[in-house]
């Protein structure tokens, strides 16, 4: 069964890996249109041939790179604007571009949140993804990237806090906050299952962030039933323009996202 189209959009390169790597590995392995968007790295760095890795790995085709620079690597975009000094409208039109073109069913992103972490980028990443669906489904704004499009759902990559509690020592450095949300909000929970290892594989394409000891060294420093523990699910909240986080009352365990 062939599940539905899906476009990522993460701050970084090893976001998509870290965020969603079963979710888009399953999604394009049932023949899914996958691709993703990464807000910043320029395209002749090492983290973008190393995303090209990861993308091939999990299926998700070429690396889509707005270009901008990283908040804490201004060398990441040499003479671009960091991500989150952009002007905002130039950034949701440079994303509603991407969307129009891939045109997904579905649109995964970081959670308002920023995920664990709260990583500023992420936190933009997820403004600006929210914005630039609602944009490419309006045929008046941004017409010059194309027909409108209009997304049928988007979930928003998190932890529930009771895997934070479990998982978030490991994932997260010691003294730093880590950011959660109640189990009740998330809407499905992805098992990754069978491309498990597909998408250990993409995190670990991302050589530099496992050499300097990012969360892919830190996760490769891990015995190998530990490290398939912390990476086997993936949860989401399903965005609603209305609310962003609406109250749930059951998680649904998922193969892959639904419209």
């Amino acid at each position: 069964m062939t599940l539905p189209s899906l476009l990522g959009v993460f701050a970084h390169p090893d976001d998509e890996s870290l965020s969603a790597g079963g979710v888009l590995a399953r999604h394009a392995a049932s023949g899914a249109r996958t691709a993703v968007v990464t807000a910043t790295w320029a395209e002749d760095t090492r983290r973008a041939a190393e995303l090209a890795d990861a993308l091939s790995v999990l299926g998700a085709g070429a690396p889509r790179l707005l270009g901008y620079a990283d908040a804490r690597f201004p060398g990441s975009a040499p003479g671009t604007v960091r991500f989150c000094d952009a002007p905002l409208d130039e950034a949701v039109r440079r994303l509603v571009a991407h969307v129009r073109e891939v045109r997904p069913e579905i649109v995964v992103t970081h959670d308002a949140y920023g995920g664990l972490t709260g990583h500023p980028d992420h936190v933009h990443t997820h403004r600006v993804t929210v914005l630039a669906v609602q944009a490419a489904g309006l045929d008046q704004l941004c017409p010059e990237a194309g027909p409108a499009w209009r997304v049928g759902a988007v979930y928003l990559a998190t932890h529930p806090d009771s895997a934070a509690r479990e998982l978030g020592p490991l994932l997260v450095r010691e003294g730093r906050p880590m950011f959660s949300v109640p189990d009740a909000w998330v809407t499905a929970v992805i098992e990754a299952g069978p491309w498990l290892d597909r998408k250990i594989e993409a995190v670990f394409a991302h050589r530099s962030e496992v050499e300097r000891g990012a969360l892919p060294g830190r996760l490769a420093g891990l015995s190998p039933e530990e490290r398939r523990r912390l990476m086997a699910t993936e949860w989401f909240v399903r965005h609603d323009s209305a609310a962003a986080y609406p109250p749930r009352t059951a998680r649904r365990v998922l193969t892959g996202l639904t419209v």
